[in-house]
């Protein structure tokens, strides 16, 4: 039995409210898995991509006039993540890098249900929050109703909303500007509200998707603060960064993912030390 199915079978026990008392092998990590990705794959098509060039008759003339036609139905299917399996369990913060395209925020809205897998499943525990640089505020309304309307979207009630607007505020460090629209707010404040507004909840699986590259040193010192404070209470964490001390500092188990694939899943100074030698191998080779 692979690890995904034992913890998938843990899970299902669980759920079901199965007390499993008989003879079993025990397993090296006895902790209860909060996430499963089991063999995930994630395709999409884009559209109006250019056709493959073919040589034709007609030189210059007949591909100037065919010129306005070679994008028209043109579709590329695009294999974003092959086959990726593992197991998350309460209380891990895991980072995820990989070179540009590799597949990492693809994977994390995958892990989160915002996108659909075209194959294999995802499993979770509990409830889970994703937090990008593009996640959605109305540029139209205060800080403070931004904050009102996450809030009630975590599924706070309003009246806990309320009770946490204060200290939402005072983490995302916006002070006054809580009372004047979102298109006032610079990216870094934007960026410190969504981190605010996400963590209100203490979800149980937070996804983070590159939403602390715009903060300044300050900010990341409270947001690590806030990371161990959802570890603390059993929560998991997921940080997609372009910058591998942010993962190194912030995360204890990394995913190594390059054109989809899972490359290397350990701990964190192993897989960032052969990350880094992969990237300056293939830039030597260029």
């Amino acid at each position: 039995m692979t690890e995904e199915n034992a913890a998938i079978d843990d899970l299902d026990d669980a759920e079901d409210g199965i007390d499993d008392t008989g003879p079993r092998p025990v397993a090296a990590d006895e902790r209860r898995p909060s996430l499963i990705a089991d063999d995930v794959h994630v395709k999409y098509r884009v559209f109006g991509g250019k056709r493959r060039a073919h040589t034709e008759p007609g030189g210059r003339l007949r591909r100037a006039f065919n010129r306005s036609q070679r994008h028209v139905g043109a579709v590329t299917e695009v294999h974003a993540v092959k086959g990726v399996s593992f197991v998350a369990h309460h209380g891990e913060s895991i980072g995820i890098v990989g070179r540009n395209g590799a597949g990492k925020s693809t994977l994390l809205r995958a892990l989160a249900g915002l996108i659909p897998t075209a194959s294999g499943k995802v499993y979770v525990d509990g409830t889970s929050s994703l937090l990008g640089v593009n996640a959605a505020l109305m540029s139209s309304l205060t800080g403070e109703r931004n904050i009102m309307i996450g809030g009630l979207a975590l599924g706070l009630t309003p009246q806990q909303v309320r009770d946490r607007m204060d200290s939402v505020v005072e983490f995302a460090g916006i002070g006054d500007f809580v009372d004047l629209p979102m298109s006032a707010y610079s990216s870094g404040m934007s960026a410190r509200l969504r981190f605010a507004i996400s963590t209100a909840a203490v979800p149980d699986v937070l996804m983070i998707d590159e939403a602390l590259a715009t903060g300044d040193a300050e900010f990341r010192a409270r947001s690590q603060k806030k990371i161990e404070e959802i570890r603390g209470q059993a929560g998991t964490v997921f940080l997609v960064s372009h910058s591998a001390a942010t993962i190194q500092r912030m995360c204890d188990r990394t995913l190594w993912l390059d054109e989809g694939r899972l490359v290397m899943d350990g701990p964190s100074d192993e897989v960032i030390s052969a990350y880094k030698a992969a990237v300056r191998k293939r830039s030597g080779r260029r």
